[in-house]
C-alpha cells in the first residue's frame, strides 16, 4: 500500500509533465521494494521505463548507501538510445523525517544542445580589433577609454538610443577623450554615427 504523503504527490507527476511536454519525463518513486518502485510515472519513453521499471542508477546507489540526505539537482545522464538527459531527484521524507520516497524530472536535451551548436555556429563571427581600426590609428589610452565607456551601458551600440550615446559622448568628453588627435573620427565610428553628429552631441553637452 502507498504511502500518504507519497500518494500526495501523484498529482505533480501529470502536472510538470504536461507543462513541460513530451520530452519531460516525470517519475514518482517509493523505497518499500526499490526493484519496483515506481507509483506513478508520465513520459516514460524518455528512459524506456513503466511501473515495473526500476530507480535509475544514480538514484538507487544514493538509496542503497543512504546518502539521500540532498536533493540532486541538474545532473546529466543519457538514455539507453544515447540522447542527453538533464535530471533532477528531489527525495521526499515522512514526517518522522525518514526517507520514503523521491520524485525524478529526466528532461530530453539532445534537441536543445543540437540547436545551440547550430545557433553558436550562425551566431559565429571573427574578432573585432577595436584598439587598432582600419580607418583611425588611435592611440590604446583613446580606444580603452572608449571602450570601458561604452561597456559600461552593458549594451550593443546598434541598440543604444540618441540619449545613451550622448551620455557616453559626455563621460568620454569629461575624462578629456577629445584633447586626442582622432578621438571624433573614432568615436563616430564605434557609435556608428557621422563626425558632425558627435559635434553636435558635443554642442548639446556644452549647452546644458
Amino acid at each position: 500500500m502507498t504511502d500518504p504523503i507519497i500518494k500526495k504527490f501523484i498529482p505533480l507527476v501529470e502536472g510538470i509533465s504536461k507543462t513541460f511536454g513530451k520530452n519531460c519525463e516525470v517519475v514518482l518513486h517509493e523505497f518499500k521494494d526499490l526493484k519496483n518502485s515506481i507509483v506513478a510515472i508520465e513520459n516514460g519513453h524518455v528512459t524506456g521505463r513503466d511501473l515495473n521499471s526500476p530507480m535509475t542508477k544514480i538514484s538507487l546507489e544514493k538509496v542503497r548507501e543512504g546518502t539521500v540526505d540532498s536533493d540532486i539537482i541538474n545532473y546529466s545522464e543519457k538514455n539507453i538510445d544515447g540522447r542527453v538527459l538533464k535530471s533532477s531527484t528531489m527525495f521526499i521524507k515522512d514526517n518522522k523525517g525518514k526517507f520514503i520516497g523521491c520524485l525524478c524530472i529526466n528532461i530530453d536535451i539532445t534537441d536543445f544542445i543540437a540547436a545551440k551548436n547550430v545557433i553558436n555556429d550562425i551566431m559565429r563571427i571573427g574578432a573585432i580589433d577595436t584598439e587598432k581600426p582600419s580607418k583611425n590609428k588611435v592611440n590604446i589610452i583613446l580606444s580603452d577609454i572608449v571602450k570601458e565607456t561604452v561597456e559600461a551601458l552593458g549594451r550593443p551600440i546598434i541598440y543604444l538610443s540618441k540619449d545613451e550615446k550622448v551620455l557616453i559622448v559626455k563621460k568620454l568628453d569629461h575624462q578629456g577623450a577629445f584633447l586626442i588627435k582622432g578621438a571624433i573620427d573614432y568615436v563616430a565610428e564605434v557609435l556608428q554615427v557621422s563626425k558632425y553628429t558627435i559635434y553636435n552631441y558635443l554642442d548639446e553637452i556644452k549647452g546644458e
